[in-house]
């Protein structure tokens, strides 16, 4: 008799894997019905009657009942997770570059802890201070431990694609700057969909007119101020910049002026 086909095998392999799949599918539906309904097997109604056993071997016996049927269902939802991403194309390449980015992040993870928590428990931190009336205006301010004299001040706009930027992204940078005697302003901005981008260009705006007129509270120079913004903070920060300066041609009333922005620096994009 001749053999199989190589085309006909593999599809009567594929057809088993697939009967395999629904068949595991149809028993976890099947015990999750039964975890629902309180039975055993879902289906059957009524269930045996045993002679009572004591209290302490019931709670022994349940308990171990319970922890066996969580490690099976723990390793039938595993084994269907991987079938499935076997049905969609993804392979042992995407496994180890997952296993790779775990472990990657998992060696970033110390300093990411460090700077968290200088950012909570620092005194040097400022957290939160209001500068508008939205909810998301706010700023923190990264203050060196010398306060001799008034300080450089640097505003940054973190970016976050205009739906995630938040201001504890810049902690890293306003810690670092702060051991150098520079005071950081990391000012918050509604995103999206809270806000479009003139909502966020506006927030922007206000939070630098704070720092223009108050930062000498904090120790700040106002003749010393710089705007820096990251990505989509370069780009907000880029169009304040532009936005103020076009109201000021126009002759219009503002609370800040161009003029008090020593140097603007847009890092990834503006």
């Amino acid at each position: 008799m001749a053999s199989m086909s190589p085309p006909i095998r593999d599809l009567r392999q594929h057809d088993e894997t697939a009967t395999h799949f629904y068949l595991d599918v149809r028993c976890l539906i099947c015990r999750f019905l039964g975890f629902i309904f309180g039975t055993e097997t879902f289906g059957n109604h009524q269930q045996q009657q045993f002679p009572r056993k004591p209290e302490n071997m019931e709670r022994q016996s349940s308990f171990s009942r319970d922890l066996g049927h969580a490690a099976a269902e723990t390793y039938l939802i595993t084994r269907l997770t991987f079938t499935l991403l076997r049905y969609l194309g993804v392979g042992y390449r995407w496994y180890t570059r997952l296993v790779a980015l775990a472990c990657y992040a998992l060696l970033l993870m110390p300093g990411f802890l460090q700077v968290a928590y200088c950012y909570f428990f620092s005194s040097q931190v400022r957290r939160s201070i209001v500068y508008g009336d939205q909810p998301r205006n706010r700023l923190d301010l990264y203050l060196p431990t010398n306060t001799n004299g008034p300080k450089p001040v640097v505003v940054f706009v973190t970016g976050g694609a205009w739906i995630i930027g938040y201001k504890a992204w810049g902690s890293l940078l306003g810690l670092q700057l702060a051991e150098r005697d520079i005071i950081v302003a990391c000012v918050d901005y509604r995103n999206f969909p809270q806000g479009t981008i003139s909502d966020m260009v506006k927030d922007v705006s206000q939070g630098v007119s704070f720092v223009c007129n108050l930062i000498d509270r904090f120790g700040g120079d106002p003749n010393r101020i710089y705007l820096m913004g990251q990505s989509a903070g370069a780009h907000i920060s880029a169009c304040v910049l532009l936005e103020q300066a076009i109201k000021e041609s126009r002759g219009e009333s503002t609370t800040w002026s161009v003029s008090q922005i020593k140097a603007y620096f847009g890092l990834s994009g503006g």
